[in-house]
Order: structure tokens, then C-alpha cells, then sequence
């Protein structure tokens, strides 16, 4: 190694003299150049990068039968590499030392494993300031990489166990402390590594966080009233406010994800009069204030820290409503949002934050309740704590929280971080802005807003990461996406959404929603989306005929077996939307060209007007209103068997007032028709006692519209009868 290091900077600044080279000599002269040295932090950077490069290809070679590279890295080579995630390494190289390792790893297999593992062990052994905190940095680092490998080294016996009279020494290193928190911090996405520091560190971790720098130098004067406190600064002898940050976000991992144990132990050697007292526990709410504190004394170095720290903490209910009531924290979040950097730790740790604060309770079937009562009675073993949910996660507490989240200005911030932002960051937004549209009155003013268009723009966003993913999370994401758009566009009107200057087109709404009629195994149980999907296409179905035949052309077979739906609401709902898609020429000849396809649409139809439910027989009036101004349509209806039936049976004097103008306007329509197509339909009501369902329906109707309809309908009968009687 020593041989060719001489060489590196010439061939690192010779790129044609170092393309000739093997795979081989380009790894020794990469590795020979990390471990001289003394170089600038680009040129470091640049080395990592192409051994980066080297190791990537290698992989590519071996698949091809070449040989490996990585027999030439040895555990001095291993040692170097690792060494650039320490901690005092500029951050830049940190990042680029991370990469490179990851693909070593990759590459190396279980040699690289056994090499980490012997780096790991040794300096642990070694059991110097320096190597503790090299040790802890490369845990900390490689832990998202090889997630089972760095568990496996986190559990081995005896280390977790360590750790505790290290951190409780006299003389504090911040740095060794620092690393130390920063691998638990990482360790605990496990949750068997979580167990294990509950199990291990939870008391001096709750004594790092309960310690008063203060108290500390009044206890050092008390001790020494002379004054001489010995060797050593006051400030190595306590834990620095850096380190209380990070001890405070590992307790607040353990405290939101791991169920309080019962003190078992602790009580019976109470009962035996031992004289032990149990430990004094940090409540999750008081770490929450502190994060809450050190976010506004000091949201430059202490936002990450405190970011993490609620993200975790409001999982709890208790912490969401104190976070909601703290109108000036939630002015503080949005700002953090407002700075942080797209795709980065703090913007997905508050993005998590305002999703916790605001996420309902998922709605369950009648079947899925029973269910979870069983499993909970089954789990409680006498606890019956444990089977009543918290109120504080009631709908009525979450919609308040959500006005809370959007008064304090946060959805300009989301809609523009949703143009920059990952997949799982926008996946958040979604999130939070379907959980707030869930309150009808902030609907109009999510749209206002942007929600609208952000929504159309991630829902687009979603489909193309979908394919390349095939992730069930990511279509979860865009189908809350689309539900979030319906409920907005219910209670808005489309002119003034769809309008403006940079205006959105109505007709991009359109395969979103209509995402929301097809059902698939996991959504079938849920039909609230398509119910009020189904509703807002009826609202974009008011506008204009464009609109109409857009809709038409996504949704016509989706919406014609919904019509059948087994669900009253989503029937009504189906033959709503029909009865605005009918007002255009498209949705006319789906019932009116006289082919057999549209006499069962319209024989479905009138059938529906007939159903139990009122909603869907008003709404089938109101279609078969418009329709029957048509010929083929009115000839369909009287070659029904008891179609004419059905159509009075709307103006019976015991519906509602609606139900007898549809029905009074249908039997208009038809008895005006021209031709003998006319003549029949007049003889078809006389002859179904139509002349008397309309004379009580005249006169129980109390709304002039009504009245004026039916009057006019008696007119045409009782004058044709006349001119029969004169003739």
C-alpha cells in the first residue's frame, strides 16, 4: 500500500492515465490516497466518490464471472474507510464516507460484515474516549444500511449493559456522550434494540434529562466550600444541553412506541419494606414542553432535536391537544417547515407532527368493531383500561385540532413543499390536508388556498412513482389524495375553483375522483370515497356539456354498476350524478337513442323510481324528468310493464312535495309528446287513474311550482277528454 501512495495525487489529477488502469490498481491507488491524509476536504470527497464508483461496478463485474475487488480490501483498508464516519469528519465527508460504505458492504458480502464487526468489537475493547466514539459513530451510521447486521452488534452481551457507567462517569466527554445518544437515537427504529435500551438505559438516560446544570456546580461548592473543586473545568462535569436534547428524544421514542410495564418488581419490595423507592419517571407530556421550549429558544441548533422529539411525543393524544393549544408552537412549526430544505429530517419530521395531530381514527365495518372489542377484551387480562380508545381521539377533538392546524397558516407552506418534496413527504401532505377537508366549513378555504390543485398535482405525481414502485402505501396515497379532492369540490363552487388566472381545467379532476369508483378488495368495506366521489362529479356535472361528456367518457361503466350498488346512499348518489350527466347531448343518447342498451338503462330507471328508498326515487325522478322529453324515451316508459304505474305513483299525494313535481313534470312531459307516441301516453294515465293521483296531488301540494305543473297536466287530459265528448 505504502508503495503506490506516492502516486496518488498524480493519477487522481491524470484521468486519462487512470481510466488504463485495472480495477485492481484503481482501488489500491483510491485506498492508498484515503489513508494518507491530510488533504482538503473535496479532494477527500472526490477519492470517496470514485472508489464509490469502483465498488458499484464491481458488482456488476462479479455478476459477469469477473473477480473481486474487494479480496484486496483489507481490514487496514476497512479501518480507513470507516474511520470518515466519525463524527469529527466535516459533514460532507460524513455523507460521501456513508455512500462509499453502504456500496462496500454491498459489494464485500459477509467479509465486509465480518470486517465491521472486528472494527466494532475491537474499539469497544479498546475502550478509549476516541475509539467510543468512533465505534459509536460508525453503529449510528451503518445502522439504516445493514439494519439486522448493526442490531445483532448493538445486543451482543454485555454492551448495552456498558454503556450506563460510561455515561455516569466524573468527566464528561460531550463528544464520547454525543456519539453514544446518537447511536441509541438510530438504534431505537428497531424494535427489539428498542426493548433493550428500555430494558438497560432508561434510568441514566432519565437522569440525564432530569439533570440542572445549576445544580450540578451548587452541589461541586457544597462538597467544597473552600472552593477548590479540583482538577478539571465545572463543564466536564456535566452534561452538556446538547446532550439532555438527545437523551430527551430517546425517551420520547421508548415513552410513545413501548406500553408503560406494570412495576411488579419495584412493589413487591415495597411490600416487603425494603425501603426502595421506584425511580421517578419523565412524563411524555413534560418532554414535549421541552422540546416545545427548546424550539423556540433556539430553533437554529435545537430544532432537529426538538422536531424528532414531538414527532414522536405526539403520537400520545395528551401531547396533540397541548401542542394544539399552544397557538404560538404551531406559528413555530410552520416556520420550521417554511425553512427547512425539501427532502430533509426536519421537513419530514414536522410534516409527521401536523399528520399526528391531525389523523383520525380509520372508519371500521360493523364486523371489523366486533373484532377489535374481542381482540381487546382478549388482551386486557383485567386491564380494562385497555379496551375504551382515548377521547381525546374522538372526531370532535380531531376536527378542532385540524381548525388549530390550519388557522396557524400551514397549508401555503404545504403546498409548497408538495412540489419538491419525496414520496413519503407528500405522502404526509396528503395526509394532513384529506384529514382537514374532513371539516366542511374549512373546505372553501382549502381551496382558496391551493388544496385543489395540489391535490390534482399529487395525485399525477403518485401514479408515476406507483409504476415504478408498485408500493401499496403510495396508492393508498394517491386514493386519500382523490378522497381529499371529492370532499373539497362537494362544498365548492367549480367556477370559482376551476377559475382565476392561472386557472386549474375542470376536466383534471375528473380520473382522480373517478379513481374512487372502482372498487378493489381493501376499499370495499369503506364506501364513504366513493360515495362522495360520486357527489362531486354530480357538482362538476353542473357546469357546462364539456364537462358532461368528460365525465361520461371515464366513468360510464363504473357508474352504471353503481347504480345497483347493495348501498342506498351510493345508488342515490350514482343516479344523481346521471340525472346532471343528462342535461348534455351525450348523456341524453345513452337513453334516448331507442337501442336496446338504452331501453334497459331506462328500464333501471324507472325501476329505481320506485325503490324503498326516497333519496334514490327522487333522484331517478328527476333523471326520468328530464329524459322523458324525448320520444324514444316516453314510447321505452309506456312499452314498461307498469311503467305509467310507477310514474304516478311520484305524484301520490302522501310523497313529498319533490317527489310530486318530478312526478307531475314526467306525466307532462309524456302526455305532450307529439304523434300518436302522445296519444298513447294520455290514454295510458287516463287508463291508470291518472286524471284523480293528480287532482289530490294539486291539492296537497302547498309549493306553487308544483301546483302550476300538475294544473297543467290535468289541463291536457281533461281538455282532450272535452274535445272526445264534442267530437
Amino acid at each position: 500500500m505504502a508503495t503506490v501512495s506516492s502516486t496518488g495525487t498524480a493519477m487522481s489529477s491524470d484521468s486519462a492515465q487512470k481510466s488504463e488502469l485495472s480495477r485492481e490498481d484503481q482501488t489500491l491507488l483510491l485506498f492508498a490516497g484515503l489513508m494518507e491524509g491530510g488533504k482538503k476536504d473535496d479532494e477527500t470527497v472526490s477519492d470517496l466518490d470514485r472508489l464509490t464508483k469502483v465498488l458499484n461496478d464491481d458488482v456488476e463485474a462479479v455478476k459477469k464471472g469477473e473477480t473481486s475487488i474487494c479480496s484486496l480490501i483489507d481490514s487496514d483498508c476497512a479501518d480507513t474507510l470507516l474511520g470518515y464516519l466519525d463524527m469529527r469528519q466535516p459533514d460532507i465527508v460524513r455523507g460521501h464516507a456513508t455512500l462509499t460504505t453502504s456500496s462496500y458492504l454491498k459489494a464485500a458480502g459477509d467479509d465486509g460484515a465480518q470486517k465491521l464487526s472486528e472494527f466494532f468489537y475491537d474499539r469497544v475493547r479498546r475502550g478509549t474516549y476516541d475509539d467510543y466514539i468512533v465505534a459509536f459513530c460508525v453503529a449510528a451510521a451503518v445502522f439504516p444500511i445493514v439494519p439486522e447486521l448493526t442490531a445483532e452488534l448493538f445486543l451482543s452481551e454485555g454492551f448495552l449493559s456498558s454503556l450506563g457507567p460510561l455515561m455516569r462517569r466524573k468527566w464528561k466527554s460531550r463528544k464520547v456522550e454525543t456519539a453514544c445518544l446518537d447511536m441509541l437515537n438510530v438504534a431505537c427504529m428497531n424494535a427489539a434494540c428498542r426493548e433493550a435500551v428500555q430494558k438497560y438505559c432508561i434510568e441514566w438516560l432519565e437522569e440525564i434529562v432530569d439533570q440542572d446544570p445549576d445544580d450540578v456546580v451548587k452541589d461541586m461548592f457544597a462538597a467544597n466550600p473552600d472552593g477548590d473543586l479540583g482538577e478539571g473545568s465545572i463543564s466536564m462535569r456535566r452534561h452538556s444541553r446538547q446532550v439532555q436534547n438527545l437523551a430527551a428524544v430517546i425517551l420520547a421514542k421508548l415513552k410513545a412506541t413501548i406500553p408503560p410495564q406494570l412495576p411488579t418488581k419495584v412493589e413487591e419490595l415495597s411490600k416487603s419494606g425494603s425501603g426502595r423507592v421506584e425511580l421517578a419517571t419523565t412524563s411524555i407530556e413534560t418532554l414535549s414542553r421541552m422540546f416545545a421550549g427548546l424550539l423556540a429558544s433556539n430553533p437554529d441548533q435545537g430544532g432537529s432535536n426538538a422536531v424528532e422529539g414531538l414527532a414522536y411525543a405526539s403520537l400520545q393524544p395528551t401531547v396533540k391537544e397541548e401542542l394544539a393549544k399552544d397557538d404560538e408552537l404551531l406559528k413555530n412549526l410552520v416556520s420550521t417547515l417554511k425553512s427547512a430544505q425539501p427532502r430533509s429530517p426536519i421537513t419530514y419530521g414536522t410534516l409527521s407532527i401536523f399528520s399526528n395531530m391531525t389523523r383520525y381514527k380509520p372508519p371500521q365495518s360493523e364486523e371489523q368493531k366486533r373484532l377489535g372489542q374481542l381482540k381487546a377484551y382478549a388482551n386486557a387480562a383485567g386491564n380494562t383500561a385497555n379496551q375504551k380508545p382515548d377521547p381525546l381521539d374522538d372526531d370532535s377533538h380531531v376536527s378542532a385540532r385540524c381548525q388549530k392546524v390550519f388557522a396557524a397558516g400551514v397549508l401555503p407552506v404545504l403546498v409548497s413543499h408538495s412540489k419538491n418534496g419525496s414520496v413519503a413527504s407528500l405522502s404526509l401532505i396528503i395526509g394532513i390536508i384529506h384529514a382537514m377537508s374532513t371539516t366542511q366549513k374549512l373546505r372553501g378555504q382549502l381551496a382558496q388556498q391551493g388544496a385543489v390543485r395540489l391535490l390534482i398535482d399529487a395525485w399525477n405525481a403518485l401514479a408515476s412513482a406507483e409504476g415504478a414502485n408498485s408500493r401499496a402505501d403510495t396508492a393508498q396515497a394517491r386514493r386519500t389524495a382523490a378522497h381529499a379532492l371529492a370532499r373539497i369540490l362537494i362544498s365548492v363552487n367549480p367556477s370559482l375553483v376551476f377559475g382565476g388566472t392561472r386557472p386549474t381545467p375542470i376536466s383534471a379532476a375528473i380520473r382522480p375522483l373517478a379513481s374512487l369508483l372502482k372498487q378493489d378488495d381493501e376499499s370495499s368495506n369503506n364506501l364513504l370515497p366513493t360515495f362522495e366521489s360520486l357527489m362531486a362529479l354530480t357538482n362538476l356535472a353542473s357546469t357546462d356539456d364539456d364537462t358532461r361528456s368528460g365525465i361520461l367518457r371515464v366513468t360510464q361503466t363504473d357508474v352504471e354498476e353503481l347504480i345497483l350498488s347493495n348501498n342506498d346512499r351510493v345508488t342515490r348518489a350514482a343516479i344523481e350524478l346521471v340525472c346532471n350527466l343528462v342535461q348534455g347531448p351525450e348523456g341524453i343518447s345513452m337513453y334516448a337513442d331507442g337501442s336496446p342498451a338504452a331501453r334497459t338503462r331506462l328500464n333501471i330507471m324507472v325501476a329505481l323510481a320506485d325503490a324503498e328508498d326516497e333519496g334514490t326515487r327522487n333522484a331517478a325522478g328527476g333523471a326520468l324528468a328530464s329524459l322523458l322529453a324525448f320520444e324514444n324515451v316516453v314510447y321505452a316508459v309506456l312499452a314498461r310493464e307498469r311503467g305509467i304505474q310507477i310514474i304516478l305513483g311520484l305524484c301520490s299525494a302522501s310523497e313529498s312535495e319533490d317527489l310530486r313535481h318530478r312526478g307531475a313534470v314526467c306525466i307532462y312531459s309524456m302526455i305532450m309528446c307529439d304523434g300518436e307516441t302522445g296519444k298513447k301516453a294520455k290514454a295510458a294515465v287516463k287508463a291508470a287513474n291518472g286524471v284523480s293521483i293528480l287532482t289530490e296531488s294539486a291539492k296537497a301540494s302547498r309549493r306553487a311550482e308544483v301546483v302550476e305543473v300538475t294544473v297543467c297536466a290535468l289541463k291536457e287530459l281533461l281538455d282532450d277528454e272535452q274535445q272526445l265528448l264534442e267530437g
